[in-house]
């Protein structure tokens, strides 16, 4: 499978500048995203790209910044070295340390994750996989069942059972993201994880403990009223992948549903943010 590599450069110092477009080339489809010191490149699927709705995802941005780009065919075989080059292991709350297979290993972190991302998102560095990663840590997960929606690399499914999750269903839309998923469950040795590949219209009718759901402002909005339907009362629905200034709408949809807001985290303007549900 070969992707399109764009080589976005930014004439503009703001880093909100470059977050608006990534969150808008994520909602056209673009999966994979790495920071430059111009700016960032974009990857996306070469069977999924879409010329009108890459224009589409830009449109009025040049209104406000000077951006350019360069489109050039990255070959499937070449991604695991665009990745070597780039993923440096990463610590979460002096508990949890991320690493890929050719990282040595370091035993004296209490959970130790080892990720094998190719394409597929989360590899804990994001801000949102970070905030996500912090708010896992922090609760009491043991005995409890957990629904990680758009699990990307399975990273928040993994640490979830190493915390304590005896039942956990982890599913993605992206069939890179299943496979990436599958295959880092069984680095990591998880024996609880069950993975799908599909969208909420196959999530089963049981009652989740805990959901776990980092994707964009636009599908959470969608799927919040599903996440309800499966969330025991008094069970608990993080989310995270988008801004700052979208937490009043999402915490209002989620008022629709039962669903009342706890607190939230905030990085680099990206926000995280904890629900309760109530009947």
């Amino acid at each position: 499978m070969d992707y399109y590599e764009f080589v976005f450069k930014l004439a503009s110092d703001e880093d909100y500048h470059k977050d608006l477009l990534i969150n808008s080339l994520s909602e056209a489809g673009f999966d994979t995203f790495e920071e430059t010191s111009e700016g960032f490149n974009a990857y996306i699927i070469s069977t999924d790209f879409d010329q009108q709705k890459l224009n589409d995802a830009l449109t009025g941005y040049d209104a406000m910044f000077s951006f350019s780009y360069e489109k050039s065919l990255i070959p499937q075989k070449n991604w695991n070295e665009v990745w070597e080059s780039n993923f440096e292991p990463l610590v979460i709350n002096d508990q949890c340390y991320v690493r890929a297979t050719f990282h040595a290993p370091m035993p004296e972190f209490p959970y130790e994750i080892v990720i094998d991302p190719k394409m597929a998102f989360g590899t804990g560095h994001h801000q949102t996989t970070t905030m996500m990663m912090e708010f896992i840590l922090e609760e009491d997960l043991r005995y409890k069942e957990v629904l990680d929606m758009g699990c990307g690399t399975g990273i928040l499914a993994i640490l979830a059972e190493k915390c304590g999750a005896k039942e956990l269903l982890a599913m993605d839309y992206d069939q890179v993201c299943y496979d990436s998923t599958v295959e880092n469950t069984q680095l990591n040795q998880c024996k609880n994880i069950h993975v799908l590949c599909g969208s909420k219209e196959i999530i089963p009718d049981k009652k989740f403990n805990i959901i776990l759901a980092n994707i964009n402002r636009n599908i959470l909005i969608d799927q919040i009223d599903r996440y309800s339907k499966v969330l025991a009362t008094d069970g608990l629905l993080f989310m995270s992948g988008f801004y700052q200034e979208d937490l009043p709408l999402i915490t209002a949809e989620a008022a629709k549903y039962n669903l009342n807001y706890s607190l939230h985290k905030l990085m680099d303007r990206w926000v995280a943010v904890k629900f309760v549900k109530q009947n």
